[in-house]
């Protein structure tokens, strides 16, 4: 499967920055099916031998050996409230990257990778019951499909730090930026807040919206109005429901009211592929989840400064 699920990746990556996502299929215990970016997955492979150290996590199974590097193992199938998959020895291994960490999680049944259409993934309603972890919803073949937001499951684990360092802080104090105001795109309830608080440690207001859809309509109702309640940078997630980052940014780039505006790509995402993508829709910068000081940095960087007083 996992020499397979690299060859398939492969066929999907001219999608991206289509508003489309190619999607690999799972299940953790029932017919409900999950679904997670095939960018994100490494490899897929029979539960390895687990090792357990006491004391640990809850939804931690244990960590195993994958080529080479010690990885720990997340029970995705208990975060999401089944029945635990530690101790199933026909449970599946998805080996992932988000933000330069490798992980694996344990899964019931593997199925298939499916393109999504961008516009046909939404918020979950709450009625639905999946809580927090799952940030989009959408049909498969007429069947329920449930986006999980890993980063959720994984700052419930660990949680990265949202605090800037000191010397940042005063850097950013130092600064006269004008606007202090930032557009913030991101489906992820955790990635949104921890962006809002980031921003609020360096004195700037943010203007949060959902998903990308959101973010543009909003950008352009800003841009019709008083100039100077509107903003001049984006920070932006790459997975969202809706219209995506890629999307995003094209569509900034090329609106003629917005196209100056700068563009933070801020994503969970990384590799090559996703850095070429980066260039082709025109995005400023690229920063990993989550690293506070470099995201900082690049806010600095790219935000105009005010004007000198007469």
């Amino acid at each position: 499967m996992g020499g397979t699920l690299l060859e398939k990746v492969e066929q999907h990556t001219r999608l991206a920055g289509h508003n489309r996502v190619a999607m690999l299929l799972f299940r953790l215990g029932d017919a409900q099916l999950f679904g997670i970016n095939v960018f994100k997955v490494r490899e897929v492979m029979r539960r390895p031998p687990l090792e357990r150290v006491p004391g640990t996590h809850a939804l931690l199974a244990g960590s195993c050996d994958y080529r080479g590097q010690t990885i720990p193992v997340i029970d995705l199938a208990a975060a999401l409230g089944y029945p635990p998959l530690r101790d199933e020895a026909s449970a599946h291994l998805m080996v992932t990257e988000f933000s330069r960490s490798v992980q694996g999680f344990l899964v019931a049944d593997l199925q298939r990778m499916v393109q999504c259409d961008g516009d046909r993934l939404e918020a979950p309603a709450a009625t639905l019951g999946f809580g927090a972890r799952v940030n989009a919803v959408t049909r498969v073949d007429g069947a329920l499909l449930a986006v999980v937001d890993v980063e959720q499951v994984l700052a419930g684990i660990d949680a990265a730090p949202a605090e800037l360092s000191v010397q940042m802080q005063r850097l950013a104090g130092a600064h006269t930026l004008a606007p202090r105001r930032v557009m913030v795109a991101d489906d992820s309830l955790i990635a949104r807040r921890r962006l809002v608080e980031l921003f609020r440690q360096m004195n700037i207001e943010c203007v949060v919206a959902q998903d990308g859809r959101e973010a543009l309509d909003r950008l352009h109702e800003l841009a019709a109005a008083d100039p100077a309640e509107g903003v001049k940078l984006v920070v932006s997630d790459i997975e969202m429901p809706r219209l995506d980052g890629y999307a995003l940014t094209r569509a900034i780039r090329e609106a003629p009211e917005l196209r100056r505006l700068k563009v933070v790509l801020h994503s969970s995402l990384s590799g090559i592929f996703n850095e070429a993508m980066v260039k082709e829709v025109k995005a400023d910068r690229f920063i990993a989840k989550f690293q506070p000081d470099l995201l900082a940095q690049a806010v600095l960087d790219l935000l105009p400064a005010e004007p000198p007083a007469d």
